[in-house]
């Protein structure tokens, strides 16, 4: 019995591979050898294509950069969208375990690399500018999550002011982590106090 053939890729498939390949590369060195030390040449061999079509594709390195910005913030956005959102409804402790949630997708490379782009935007104001853009993206996937379980109260002003301040102590923790590298046991105990005192902020005081 003959083996079946796969059907061929268009242009716009191929076309839309390379783009994913050279962007996700270029995250994997962020997170490998920082924003100074992505190259193009770095990302073409661990994309696994030609000069040319990073080229084609992206003419510079800040065109290349910029683009993967973007592409780094709607995967981190898609991360809250993703989540099991029946497990937070039916949850005896749902600010609780909302609260880990925003701290396990503050986890990985893709944040990481994200605090490489910030940390390269204090110097760069067309970079600093695409940033901040984009984080409102990430953010976004936050308060959406917040509504599937929360409905209206995700948005009341009080409640919006709670979610910045979790949002800046879970990446504060998380640079944190970059100068005061310690064990997952003493990182996961940072967490629990902090947000024990989160608690006190949003009024929540967990499951009877």
């Amino acid at each position: 019995m003959p083996t079946p053939t796969r059907p061929r890729r268009t242009q716009e498939e191929r076309t839309a591979a390379t783009r994913r390949a050279l962007l996700d590369a270029t995250i994997d060195c962020l997170v490998e050898h920082g924003y100074h030390g992505t190259t193009t040449t770095r990302v073409v061999e661990r994309a696994g294509v030609s000069r040319g079509a990073q080229v084609h594709h992206f003419p510079t390195k800040n065109a290349l950069v910029l683009a993967a910005v973007e592409h780094l913030a709607r995967k981190r956005a898609a991360q809250f969208v993703e989540q099991d959102l029946d497990r937070l409804r039916a949850s005896a402790d749902p600010i609780g375990d909302a609260m880990d949630l925003v701290w396990e997708v503050h986890q990985g490379k893709l944040f990481e690399a994200s605090m490489e782009l910030w940390t390269a935007a204090r110097t760069d104001p067309e970079l600093r500018a695409h940033v901040a853009d984009l984080e409102r993206l990430v953010t976004t996937g936050i308060l959406d999550m917040a509504r599937e379980f929360l409905g209206a109260r995700a948005d009341e002003p009080d409640f919006q002011g709670d979610l910045f301040v979790v949002l800046e102590t879970v990446r504060g923790l998380r640079l944190l982590q970059f100068i005061r590298p310690t064990t997952p046991e003493r990182t996961r105990e940072r967490w629990l106090r902090s947000k024990a005192r989160l608690r006190l902020i949003t009024g929540s005081r967990g499951p009877a």
